[in-house]
């Protein structure tokens, strides 16, 4: 079947098909500059701030989800076979307020309005999945959206009260649904897109084509959820051409058990790995919650985080305590290593021409093992970490059998605290055992001074954390304090 040279979506109500889409252009510039639908803000261009919030349905097994994404560093060519979907989507006939809009009017939920919009798109995808929701619910779902001249007591009380002005199984978005979902299978052809004279970005048709075709060009760009690569564009004003976008590709996107694996598809988003990673490891609950906001753990995946090698990354660090593998592809060839073995040098991963993430493996857990994950930012929400950091302790009765600690933000790259796990080995569970380790941590580990921490500080902070674990473990089971 040969490629088709145009991406097709729907955007609101209208079908839009387009021929002329380079790998760099943005859903925001798009939607504002062609569309005239200016309701979308430009605040931060990186994902930081929420004002550009849209939703993007796709059909995932044939059910059509929505997700809140930001458009600013969401790509056009990405938005292929999707429902697009803008604040202006929500206008009523007569001019009735929305549900959404008419709560944030009776709290007082807006002043200068720059921000709203992205607000309502945040609560409008809260309200479609939980039409009466906790406040943790909506201080979870505005993670990801900055308000800068409200306090955000209105905006929460405006979150919570949706209903009081509205049924959302009465949406258009409820009573839609199938029809819009049909609209979408319609238009697949089932083809791969090629976009420019020489495939200047392309969208396979699954991860074998992709295989195929990121051998035959491994200079390309390889875009995944563009939490980061779209920042290159936004900020860096990069070039990313050619591109291979994936985001699409529902088979890169499974997640599955295998006896006693867990086997994530590189292309998971944090958003789809939350289930089944806290149904086996709870102990993460809290530090999920810590990735950034709502709209960017929708768009950013598990493997994109792994294969970018940032040493700040914040998800290596827990997943190599773990344990976890991977799956490298290239071609129909594939092969296996340990995620910690993956990352060389600053900027550098055991990644071969042509060849890309496929799929992340976590073990089972054991009742032997203790667990800890802590992330320590400058501030709570959508913060780089500082220091990240994951612990496995496996016991054999009171004492040590193994220890797995691994740090992110204390060198270049994620790495293993070798010389603290050694010191732990053998020993006592207790919290002397701790503090010995940490004080062998200046063996593993020299940071340096940055704008997010000094080295002494990110030292003392990472030393602590092994404190803070046998505390977490004492308050477990207080027969052990």
């Amino acid at each position: 079947m040969p490629d088709r040279t145009e991406i097709r979506f729907l955007l609101n109500d209208t079908e839009v098909r387009l021929a002329d889409v380079a790998p760099g252009d943005t859903l925001l510039d798009h939607l504002r500059l062609a569309r005239r639908l200016t309701g979308t803000k430009e605040g931060c261009a990186e994902g930081d701030c929420g004002a550009c919030t849209v939703l993007v349905g796709r059909l995932r097994e044939g059910r059509l989800a929505y997700e809140p994404v930001n458009a600013c560093i969401r790509f056009l060519a990405s938005v292929d076979l999707a429902h697009v979907v803008t604040v202006e989507h929500l206008s009523r006939p007569g001019g009735a307020l929305h549900p959404v809009q008419a709560a944030m009017v009776a709290n007082h939920g807006s002043q200068c309005g720059f921000c709203t919009p992205g607000i309502v798109m945040a609560l409008y995808a809260l309200w479609m999945r939980h039409p009466r929701p906790t406040k943790a619910q909506v201080e979870t779902a505005l993670q990801g959206n900055l308000c800068r001249c409200t306090g955000y007591g209105p905006i929460l009380a405006a979150g919570m009260t949706v209903s009081d002005h509205g049924d959302a199984a009465a949406d258009p978005l409820a009573t839609e649904r199938e029809a819009v979902a049909a609209r979408l299978a319609a238009m697949d052809d089932g083809a791969a897109v090629s976009l420019g004279a020489e495939g200047h970005a392309v969208l396979p048709r699954d991860t074998a084509d992709l295989a195929r075709r990121y051998a035959a060009r491994p200079e390309a760009t390889l875009v995944a959820g563009a939490t980061d690569v779209g920042l290159w564009v936004t900020k860096g004003l990069r070039s990313i051409s050619p591109a291979i976008f994936t985001a699409h590709l529902d088979d890169l996107r499974a997640i599955r058990r295998d006896g006693d694996t867990l086997r994530i598809g590189a292309n998971a988003s944090y958003a789809d790995a939350a289930r089944p990673i806290l149904a086996d490891y709870p102990h993460l609950t809290e530090y999920w919650d810590r990735f950034a906001g709502w709209q960017v753990r929708s768009m950013g995946t598990l493997g994109g985080n792994i294969a970018n090698g940032s040493p700040i990354g914040d998800m290596p660090p827990v997943l190599i305590a773990l344990g976890a593998r991977l799956v490298l592809r290239r071609g129909d060839e594939r092969r296996t290593l340990p995620l910690e073995d993956f990352f060389l040098d600053y900027g550098r991963q055991d990644r071969r021409p042509g060849e890309f993430v496929e799929e992340i493996r976590l073990p089972r857990p054991n009742p032997a093992h203790r667990h800890g994950a802590w992330k320590v930012s400058k501030r709570r929400e959508e913060d780089i970490s500082a220091v990240a950091a994951g612990f496995r302790v496996a016991l054999d009765g009171d004492r040590i059998a193994e220890a797995r600690i691994a740090f992110g933000g204390m060198a270049a790259t994620p790495k293993r605290a070798a010389a603290a796990e050694a010191a732990l080995a053998g020993q006592p569970f207790a919290a002397s055992s701790f503090a010995a380790a940490a004080a062998r941590l200046p063996d593993d580990f020299a940071p340096i001074d940055d704008m997010r921490a000094s080295g002494g500080y990110r030292m003392r902070v990472a030393q602590n954390l092994f404190r803070r674990f046998w505390l977490s473990q004492a308050e477990a089971a207080p027969e052990r304090a």
